[in-house]
């Protein structure tokens, strides 16, 4: 019996769009673990230890298309990110960049031990006490500028 595998596409303003499995996730970046706490709506209280690469990793290997050495571009570029299950949520990139937020975001390959491959990968937050932005079974990730907001009249 075939077990799907699912995939995870990051496209938007890159040099280099990519298509990965969680497997490929394990074995392409440095892994990290992150022991996190957040409230669920639903089900309260969550404790979970969470195993995977680092997004801005993985992020960087697909280029995107910004001058890296500028600041201000980097910092209105946003991420969005989408899982199978219809959620989605937006981070920017100035939260993962070292000059900014520097923020530990993974992409989590394994979840309290288990891997999860056929499941797909799983968005954390460490630093967030609510747990809208863990989004499951990431199915995709944009990555783009921001609009300048319009003027007012």
């Amino acid at each position: 019996m075939l077990r799907s595998v699912t995939l995870l596409v990051i496209r938007g303003q890159l040099r280099r769009p990519l298509a990965l499995t969680v497997a490929q996730l394990r074995a392409r970046w440095p892994r990290h673990r992150a022991e996190v706490v957040f409230d669920c709506a639903t089900n309260g209280p969550q404790r979970h230890t969470f195993e995977g690469v680092l997004l801005r990793d993985v992020l960087d290997a697909a280029g995107p298309a910004f001058d890296a050495s500028r600041r201000k571009e980097r910092s209105r570029y946003l991420l969005a990110v989408s899982g199978g299950d219809g959620h989605h949520t937006v981070l920017s990139w100035a939260e993962i960049d070292a000059d900014f937020g520097d923020a530990p975001v993974l992409l989590a390959t394994a979840l309290d031990g288990r891997p999860l491959d056929t499941a797909g990968s799983r968005l954390v937050v460490p630093s967030d006490r609510c747990g809208a932005r863990y989004i499951s079974a990431i199915t995709g990730i944009w990555v783009g500028p921001c609009a300048p907001p319009e003027p007012s009249s």
